[in-house]
């Protein structure tokens, strides 16, 4: 297993942290706990030490699950992270009582890591408001709290006001090669790096999107003359792990094969050298060039009169195309869209008449609808 240095820990977290955000289920959504077990036995005997649960993880069940699953191990053996639910003003009124449920939980004295879950701008007013991090340092000079930090999901002007504002120790943002020019982005990285924070990743694989990808894709990777025969899994974990002030990334493993997939690959992670960056770069650049039409979301087509949201299943539909028939892509979509899909459109053809791309809107929601079924 391979780690980074962290000045002011007495031992340092694996570079592999294992996300309890999408534990295998069984037939009725319940947590597969055979299985976890087995995970969890495989992952801390050979290296993982750092384990990342939240509140409201698997509708509440994750952290009392890994309290089962950590029972009989040392406690200086591993590093425990949650996070302080922000989702709502009637959950942060609660923080204290919250943080003691979920010391309930886990079955544990202290939390090694404690994020503030999840900022945004309005959530960020809200815990100002509140008092949460006056409480947090409180919590923390009674041993209850080792480190305190955040997840982020914002722009960069957002994220700089927030890692401004108090003296964090640590903040979880999504590294991907996708996604530089998203949320905190490159900024974003260096900022924290600037101010000392170490960082820790989420979604270096973007949700499962960079796990399957198109031949041609495939085909620009196997140009690397050292990391030819290396899988599209360890691409982009050799992307997320290439900035200095990375020193856990985050895989949300769903079964005991990939515990073991996932370990394999982090003991011989190398670096990325500079022809392996061009490399990156450009399977990037071959991804977003793999759409379906050319539509940029101006939104000229808006409002439909049938109210379907083009711009958002062009969107998807892009997506959909660009990482390779992604499953997580279309549930995202419906989840988020189940009020505005194409089925709706009465192909009147206004939107046409208004689309600067000169798309057949009409042709190409037809096709989405085909894609993604209804």
């Amino acid at each position: 297993m391979r780690y980074k240095n962290i000045e002011g820990l007495k031992f340092n977290p694996s570079l592999l942290g294992m996300g309890c955000m999408r534990f295998p289920t069984l037939s009725d959504g319940s947590i597969d706990k055979a299985q976890v077990k087995e995970m969890f036995k495989y992952a801390l005997s050979h290296g993982v030490n750092y384990i990342d649960t939240a509140w409201p993880y698997h509708g509440g069940k994750s952290e009392l699950v890994v309290g089962e699953m950590i029972k009989g191990y040392d406690r200086e053996s591993f590093y425990l992270a949650t996070k302080l639910p922000t989702f709502s003003y009637d959950l942060l009124k609660n923080a204290k009582e919250i943080f003691n449920k979920q010391l309930e939980k886990l079955g544990v004295d202290y939390i090694d890591f404690y994020l503030v879950h999840a900022l945004n701008k309005t959530r960020f007013e809200q815990v100002k408001e509140l008092n949460i991090l006056p409480m947090l340092e409180e919590l923390k000079k009674e041993g209850k709290i080792r480190h305190i930090g955040f997840s982020f999901h914002d722009n960069y002007e957002t994220f700089e006001e927030i890692i401004n504002y108090y003296d964090w120790e640590f903040c979880q943002l999504q590294i991907n090669y996708m996604d530089d020019d998203k949320q905190a982005r490159i900024k974003g990285i260096e900022l924290a790096t600037e101010k000392g924070l170490f960082i820790i990743v989420m979604e270096p694989l973007k949700g499962g999107a960079l796990v399957n990808l198109s031949d041609e894709v495939k085909d620009v990777f196997r140009k690397s003359e050292e990391s030819s025969e290396d899988s599209l899994i360890k691409w982009a974990f050799r992307y997320a792990a290439s900035y200095d002030a990375v020193k856990i990334i985050l895989s949300g493993m769903s079964s005991l094969d990939q515990v073991k997939d996932n370990i394999k690959i982090f003991e011989d992670l190398k670096d990325l050298s500079e022809k392996d960056r061009e490399i990156v770069k450009e399977a990037k650049a071959k991804i977003l060039s793999l759409t379906n039409n050319n539509c940029t979301s101006c939104k000229y087509c808006m409002p439909c009169p049938a109210g379907v949201n083009i711009p958002a299943a062009f969107s998807a539909w892009n997506r959909y195309k660009m990482y390779g028939n992604n499953q997580t892509i279309k549930r995202d979509y419906f989840e988020e869209h189940s009020k505005d899909l194409p089925s709706l459109c009465v192909k009147c053809g206004k939107c046409e008449t208004l689309c600067p791309q000169h798309i057949e809107i009409r042709k190409d929601l037809e096709k989405v609808l085909l894609d993604f079924g209804d």
